[in-house]
């Protein structure tokens, strides 16, 4: 059963490998703009945000539902992106691993 060790092996790689990713991913940061940088808005990789910055130009009161919206809008920004770097780490991790067909990772 010499390829079940080896399979054992590649599994254990992977779980190793994984955990890296994992913990890359947490590291990263994204950031999302709306209304052509006027609101910015950091994400960590686990998807929490961890900073706003709002233009000074929308700090008025009957702007306020726009500001929500354009805030609304960077979060969905920073979070598609982490989304993105967080399939690139992971195509780079399963490259040239041989998955099933129609296996995704994580699990």
């Amino acid at each position: 059963m010499k390829n079940f060790g080896d399979m054992m092996k590649q599994a254990a790689s992977l779980q190793k490998k994984m955990e890296e990713m994992q913990e890359t991913i947490a590291g990263m940061e994204a950031e999302g703009q709306a209304g052509a940088g006027l609101v910015k808005v950091i994400l960590n990789g686990k998807g929490y945000a961890s900073s706003v910055s709002i233009d000074p130009s929308l700090m008025k009161e009957d702007e306020r539902e726009v500001v929500e919206d354009l805030i609304t809008a960077a979060i969905n920004d920073a979070k598609s992106k982490l989304e993105t770097q967080s399939q690139d780490q992971l195509k780079e991790l399963t490259q040239g691993m041989p998955l099933p067909p129609g296996m995704k990772l994580p699990f």
